[in-house]
């Protein structure tokens, strides 16, 4: 028997795409991409067009597993031999008699959740599980790693995370990429830019880092990292003095624009030059292309907003559209998310309110950038429980070392709900089987456009895999959780999410996703017949109703409330003396073939990189006055780390920088990723992480010690070996 089930991708990526899944007698034997889709159009990344790989893959965790009795913590890369099989009563049992032992020993905030972007599935990512941390009176986890400072710096201006849909990019004349690689991580932007482009549109592409987007453009305009506030700031500079701003639409439509013009008075392009590393004259003319070359559109991506000033940042550049009026225009704008569209109610899922029947109180929150230091040193009560799911925070988060030291700890119980035995997996007590998205049903939202999609169970559960929902279910039932809300099934879950008196929302049911597998959100109150432009006429969702360019709430929590450009502690523009110890500002990127840490272990997926994940890539005039040749072994340290990676001697880095991409630790033959050079330091809004604002030293190193370019080769469940 044959079939063919819409789904859509879950994965933390703008794109959100519709797929269809071919299922033969039960088996999934295809997946593609849905020509129905309006932006996804059919096509797929190439790590999710090989998704059955992931899905069948030998590797895949498909039972519940308990750490052997006497194996330590750490120490190496974990294997299925350093695991018993046990049963889901066992698994459950044992966690819910832990949890059950250390709230009443510690109290029940001695337990700490830990997840993000593994997916993003509505129900799957934010509903059975907040309920059961909530019902449980654990900590609250401040999920501010990714976007955090992003959000905060448009929801700043704009009040709300809107911009223009990516169907508009075709009809503009000049679109600024900045930090954003699309052609690595938004790819069904780039078919819309393409044509743009084939109408005479022109693409430049701001980044510390040439990227393939940045390749294929126009003009790549290489900035120094952590400097793109004074950048936004010096082309404002340029388009008010020379008078190229909207007259009409600033008066009416913003508020704090002589504020804002006595600021940037402060940044003269001469001054930002020596900031960005962006010439005076390149300055100039970007800001005369940018106000004249009409309609202009900025897709601007989160690399902007990771490091310390960098909800400055999106702040700045999400005044320029303001200042110029693009807003009015079809093609105009900026994007950085499309998700403030998606009005659900989100609440009703959540129900934030078991926390009070818990506790009494609010629970205390435990920010994840963080997750280090609050493991080593949070009291009253300390962490003495974390249960990770959709994420790999061994990998993923800063401070590799502190995190993973801690991580050791065997009064530490750890529960990890996962597909594939990971870098967090080495240190866990309890393994659970998670599905991937082919698996269980979901409800799925965007950031990088305004469609809906309800996302179809295609084939049965492999093994004995839970959905994260039905997985917390179970435990809530096993903690004896007699609330109703853990009696709902995913169907009543969903249209709880959809009761929305949101004009976004109306007339999206779950009956209509059913028919019709993806809904354009209604975002301009026409059924989603028009192009949508959301400030056209101004309606912004700040509390003066205008795009706020000057932010009495920003003045109030003690921030700069017009932006500043404020040198990140770690970089070249800051206290000199950091810099003559560690001279290099380090990028720790994303490789574009991965999502953070998923995919890794791929071994379909890695030779798409093209490259040694294990390289550090230098400048020529860095590596020469460092005697480093191409291929050497080399030794990357500052205070927090040292990792040991093979040189690649490039111009796609400018001179002072540095560039690694994150992998798994257990890949690599030391056991450790770049982020054992990454600090907890957080970002000016947000409190969001700083994974590019980081200095390093870099020196030959006399043996090669290097990562591992190739994943280790499976594990036979049976017998453990290779």
């Amino acid at each position: 028997m044959k079939s063919v089930v819409h789904a859509a991708c879950p994965h933390d990526c703008p794109d959100a795409c519709g797929v269809l899944i071919t299922v033969e007698d039960g088996r999934a034997t295809r997946i593609q991409g849905d020509p129905k889709h309006p932006v996804t159009r059919g096509f797929l990344c190439a790590k999710v067009a090989k998704y059955l790989d992931r899905v069948y893959s030998p590797d895949r965790v498909l039972y519940p597993l308990r750490r052997k009795e006497g194996l330590g913590k750490g120490g190496g890369s974990r294997s299925f031999a350093d695991f018993d099989q046990i049963t889901w009563d066992e698994a459950l049992d044992e966690i819910a008699a832990r949890f059950r032992q250390i709230a009443a020993e510690f109290g029940s905030e001695a337990i700490l959740p830990y997840s993000y972007g593994g997916t993003l599935g509505l129900l799957n990512s934010s509903s059975m599980d907040r309920r059961f941390f909530h019902r449980l009176g654990a900590s609250q986890l401040k999920r501010n790693i990714c976007s955090a400072a992003g959000e905060c710096g448009i929801e700043s201006v704009y009040g709300i995370k809107l911009g223009t849909e990516p169907e508009q990019f075709r009809h503009s004349r000049l679109i600024i990429a900045w930090g954003a690689n699309i052609h690595g991580n938004n790819v069904h932007l780039w078919p819309f830019i393409e044509e743009a482009r084939r109408g005479g549109g022109k693409l430049v592409v701001i980044d510390p880092y040439r990227t393939r987007t940045a390749k294929c453009a126009d003009w790549y305009i290489p900035i120094n990292p952590g400097t793109d506030v004074a950048l936004a700031l010096g082309l404002m500079h340029v388009i008010i003095n020379e008078g190229l701003y909207d007259r009409e639409y600033v008066a009416q439509h913003t508020v704090g624009f002589d504020q804002l013009r006595d600021r940037v008075h402060e940044y003269p392009p001469e001054l930002v030059a020596r900031w960005t590393g962006v010439s005076a004259q390149d300055i100039i003319r970007l800001a005369h292309e940018y106000a004249t070359q009409r309609p202009a559109a900025i897709r601007v991506n989160y690399g902007v907003q990771r490091s310390e000033n960098g909800g400055s940042a999106v702040r700045a550049i999400c005044m320029l559209p303001c200042i110029t009026g693009s807003w009015k225009e079809l093609g105009g704008g900026l994007q950085l998310s499309t998700s403030g569209a998606f009005a659900l109610e989100r609440e009703a899922l959540k129900r934030t309110d078991l926390m009070h029947k818990a506790l009494g109180r609010p629970a205390r929150s435990v920010n994840m950038v963080e997750l280090g230091k609050a493991l080593a040193t949070l009291s009253d009560p300390p962490i003495k429980a974390l249960f990770v799911y959709g994420s790999n925070p061994a990998a993923v988060a800063p401070n590799h070392n502190l995190v993973t030291e801690e991580l050791c700890r065997e009064d530490l119980f750890t529960v990890v709900h996962e597909q594939f035995l990971t870098d967090t997996t080495d240190y866990a007590d309890i393994v659970l089987p998670a599905t991937t998205f082919f698996e269980h049903k979901d409800l799925q939202t965007a950031y990088g456009h305004y469609y809906l999609q309800l996302s179809n169970q295609a084939i049965a559960p492999l093994g004995e895999a839970r959905s994260n929902a039905e997985m917390f279910r179970a435990l809530a039932q096993r903690m004896r959780f007699e609330d109703d809300c853990f009696q709902e099934s995913l169907d009543e879950m969903m249209d709880a999410a959809l009761e929305s008196d949101h004009p976004f929302l109306e007339g999206i049911t779950r009956e209509r996703l059913q028919r019709e597998d993806f809904v354009r959100m209604n975002v301009n109150g026409n059924n989603g017949s028009k192009l949508f432009l959301p400030f056209a006429n101004g309606s912004f969702k700040t509390p003066s109703g205008k795009a706020e360019l000057y932010s009495d709430t920003l003045a109030a929590q003690g921030l700069d409330p017009v932006a500043r450009f404020v040198p990140p502690t770690e970089s070249r523009n800051a206290n000199q003396n950091g810099r003559r110890k560690y001279p290099l500002e380090l990028l720790a990127r994303k490789a574009d073939n991965f999502l953070n840490s998923t995919f890794c272990n791929m071994a379909a997926v890695r030779p798409i990189e093209n490259v040694d994940l294990g390289l550090l890539e230098l400048h020529p005039q860095d590596a020469q006055t460092r005697s480093i040749a191409d291929g050497q072994s080399v030794r990357v340290r500052n205070d927090r780390g040292t990792i040991y990676l093979k040189a690649c001697i490039t111009d796609a880095v400018q001179p002072g920088v540095a560039a690694a991409r994150l992998d798994w630790a257990k890949l690599s033959d030391q056991r450790v990723n770049i982020n054992v050079l990454t600090s907890e330091r957080l970002t000016d809004m947000g409190e969001s992480a700083t994974f590019y604002s980081v200095l390093v030293e870099v020196e030959a190193a006399h043996e090669h010690r290097g990562t591992s370019g190739n994943p280790r080769p499976a594990i036979d469940r049976r017998s453990g070996n290779a």
